[in-house]
């Protein structure tokens, strides 16, 4: 088995693996960099541009996984694209969406190498999608393969608890076995309950590493995290201020809107406008939709009609009134520029009334990794676009995460009993922990670092 890891840093950036498993050849997310711009945000498929690859297996439908779906294609254009079922509702529109994102920046930043693809070319491919359910093994190499006396390799989904449609990935070939985990979450969240990586063996573990440089506090606990948020909430709410939560809209949107009709139904939040983006928007109408499918708590919950939901228009977000209590749970979770969150983030950072309140990861280098690491009335630059703002309104991270504790990951690790653990989807001192871990712990499994565009022969 070969394995190349076609990220093209070392960080959290553009998942795509090649596997060439018996001759077989298969492509394993194919993700962008939400760091970098451009055709530099692009996993390095120069490097198997000649290979034929049968098949691109996705993990799940954020960005970093899926974003570069239509350049790889370019590349195999006899490939066919498997998925699980709840990710074939999320694919197109994550896609489409990833078009009008592009071309916003071409048109507002004078990024002229966007769009990377086209609508057309989006709804082009989109014959080639197929979804599957959890746990069935799939044959996935080429027609002519199968026929001329290969023995076809299988891959199995299964369900991550990350997000809408997440799954890990389970490839089996005639001699070896290869698990990806994609990005898994052990402990239930609002909605979705935990992974059901049960049972799960194999030759070789291909690992997300990402909260390996953060330890679980000693008493910590998801449900006392989600108190300190209502919590804080109803004090914001009590002074007339207004609440923003940056998310992503796929995934930590629902879980946050989750928890918002359960203290509204439960009477600790009064019934009123939940202000949310459009991409949120549609993807919590699929979850919606899509409730009696998932491996969820609350499947009789339906967002659409617990909540009074409202989507930003175009420009709201600089005009509207900060006044009466509003709550915003708006998509981009970093706050990038020319978004609503970053729109209100600018007029909300310097009111003692109004408040912000993450929960989940913010790059450093983002404007709201930089509103994270600034003090009350610090001065500190939040984008090229707002400039430099001092920081009077009250800030909290709360740890809602959709990743798995590192403890949990040590210890699947245990469970799959690979000979192989290929570390990746983390930064330098998260994959170094876990390294250092796996050979302490388990001294007789070979542990890799994959270096960028250099293959692995396991």
């Amino acid at each position: 088995m070969k394995i190349l890891n076609l990220n093209p840093a070392t960080d959290i950036g553009a998942s795509a693996w090649f596997v060439d498993l018996e001759g077989h050849r298969l492509l394993m997310d194919a993700g962008t960099h939400p760091k970098r711009e451009g055709k530099s945000a692009m996993p390095l498929f120069d490097l198997i541009k000649h290979e034929e690859v049968d098949a691109v297996a996705l993990s799940h439908c954020h960005h970093d996984h899926v974003g570069s779906l239509p350049v790889a294609l370019r590349h195999f254009p006899k490939a066919h694209v498997m998925m699980s079922e709840l990710s074939y509702f999320l694919i197109e529109r994550v896609l489409h969406n990833s078009v009008n994102v592009m071309t916003k920046q071409r048109d507002e930043v004078g990024i002229k190498e966007y769009p990377l693809y086209t609508h057309d070319e989006v709804d082009e491919i989109a014959p080639r999608f197929q979804g599957f359910k959890y746990n069935r093994q799939i044959e996935w190499a080429a027609y002519h393969k199968t026929r001329a006396g290969f023995v076809s390799p299988t891959i199995e989904f299964f369900d991550a608890g990350h997000a809408l449609g997440s799954a890990g990935m389970m490839v089996r070939g005639s001699k070896q076995t290869l698990f990806y985990t994609g990005d898994v979450c052990f402990t239930d969240q609002t909605i979705l309950k935990a992974a059901r990586f049960e049972d799960v063996k194999a030759d070789v573990l291909i690992m997300e590493t990402t909260r390996g440089n953060r330890a679980v506090p000693p008493g910590f606990s998801r449900a006392d995290e989600l108190e300190r948020l209502t919590q804080s909430i109803e004090r914001v709410l009590k002074r007339k201020g207004c609440v923003l939560i940056p998310t992503f809209a796929l995934g930590r949107t629902q879980e946050i809107l989750a928890l918002l009709a359960l203290l509204t139904r439960s009477g600790r939040l009064k019934h009123q406008p939940i202000y949310i983006g459009g991409l949120g928007r549609v993807f919590t109408e699929i979850y919606d939709l899509e409730s009696h499918r998932t491996h969820r708590q609350h499947s009789n919950l339906q967002l659409r009609e617990a909540l009074n939901l409202i989507v930003l228009e175009k420009g709201q977000a600089e005009k509207m009134k900060l006044t009466g209590g509003r709550i915003f749970v708006i998509t981009a979770g970093m706050m990038s520029e020319n978004t609503a969150a970053h729109d209100l983030a600018t007029r909300m950072i310097g009111d003692e009334k109004q408040a912000i309140f993450f929960v989940g990861y913010a790059d450093q280098d983002t404007p709201g990794g930089r509103l994270k690491k600034a003090k009350m009335g610090e001065t500190f630059m939040f984008s090229p676009s707002a400039g430099e703002l001092t920081r009077r309104c009250e800030m909290e991270d709360f740890d809602l995460t959709a990743h798995a504790n590192r403890d949990d990951l040590l210890s699947f690790v245990g469970q799959v009993a690979p000979k192989t653990v290929l570390l990746g989807h983390g930064d330098d001192d998260a994959r170094a922990w876990f390294e250092d871990q796996i050979r302490t712990r388990y001294p007789k499994i070979r542990v890799i670092q994959p270096e960028v565009g250099k293959a692995v022969e396991v």
